[in-house]
């Protein structure tokens, strides 16, 4: 069913207000998950409120925590997400990694006792506004077994990163560690479908085509429980990046040779940049509204209306 933007983001922040998370942090989070939804992110988007909603109501996450800033040290800094959702908290780090990279040059910006922190580059987007570089990293969960193992052992652990722009859109890498996104699988099990062989194994390190079976083997760490199954607070950390192209060769060099090597690269018929399937695919969802099953906007709709 197609809907507004500003239809469905009031959905999500009613539904995650309602599952027990203050006015600030479901509007951080609602926002998020829309942009994710929008760039056709949809691992990363709005089939997260129910997760986000259970893991309040559980306890797992903490709606009413505020993040702080706990340690800063000359280009470094720490903030503490108090349990909470990630996005209040990252937006924090992110300010305060700007605001050290116009400083010093570099600052990297830490976030501890944290949760899932979606689209890695959704968080990047205000440094590539300040015109600087950003990278962004996160750990989560075990998700993979190593190579040749059967136990879920290393997160997915996405990393993105940022290249600004004079004239265009910023140049988005964001990737994840894995075959695919753990997200996506979630989504293949909500709908009852089959994953394509290759993407996941089962609890006994065998290729799988059951989405639910994915989804088991990697249900505990050793440190943090799985994001889909009953557990404990995910105290997941992440980490921002912020260079300032000025304090090395210059800014108007770094944004030349940027603009010299893309359109190096433009010139092979085919090529896209990273990133520009995002930015129409957003330019689309603005224009049109944005997609979505009836089943996930009737459970959002159900989760808006129902009392913690």
């Amino acid at each position: 069913m197609k809907c507004s933007i500003e239809e469905i983001t009031t959905l999500a922040v009613r539904a995650l207000k309602r599952a027990g998370a203050s006015r600030a942090m479901a509007q951080a989070t609602a926002q998020a998950l829309v942009a994710a939804e929008m760039e056709g992110l949809t691992g990363h988007g709005l089939s997260r409120v129910p997760l986000y909603c259970q893991h309040l109501r559980e306890g797992r996450a903490d709606g009413k925590a505020k993040p702080k800033l706990v340690k800063k040290k000359g280009a470094t800094c720490l903030v503490d997400a108090n349990g909470g959702l990630a996005f209040l908290a990252s937006a924090l780090a992110v300010k305060e990694a700007v605001k050290r990279a116009q400083r010093y040059g570099v600052a990297f910006a830490g976030v501890t006792n944290s949760h899932h922190f979606g689209a890695a580059a959704y968080h990047l987007a205000p440094v590539a506004q300040a015109g600087l570089v950003g990278l962004a990293f996160t750990n989560s969960p075990s998700a993979i077994n190593a190579w040749g193992g059967k136990k879920a052992f290393f997160g997915t652990n996405p990393i993105a990163a940022i290249f600004p722009r004079h004239h265009g859109g910023p140049i988005v890498v964001d990737l994840s560690l894995t075959e695919v996104v753990r997200g996506k699988i979630m989504i293949y099990a909500r709908e009852g479908k089959s994953i394509p062989l290759g993407w996941a194994v089962d609890k006994d390190g065998n290729p799988t085509t059951d989405p639910k079976a994915a989804l088991t083997g990697a249900a505990f760490s050793f440190e943090n429980d799985s994001y889909f199954e009953p557990g404990n607070k995910p105290r997941i950390g992440h980490a921002i990046l912020a260079l300032d192209p000025g304090a090395l060769a210059g800014a108007d060099a770094y944004f030349a040779r940027l603009e010299v090597m893309i359109s190096k690269m433009l010139a092979d018929e085919g090529v896209r940049l990273p990133g520009t399937r995002r930015q129409q695919a957003a330019a689309k969802a603005r224009a049109e509204g944005i997609d979505i099953s009836d089943a996930l906007l009737s459970e959002l709709r159900q989760l808006a209306r129902s009392k913690r």
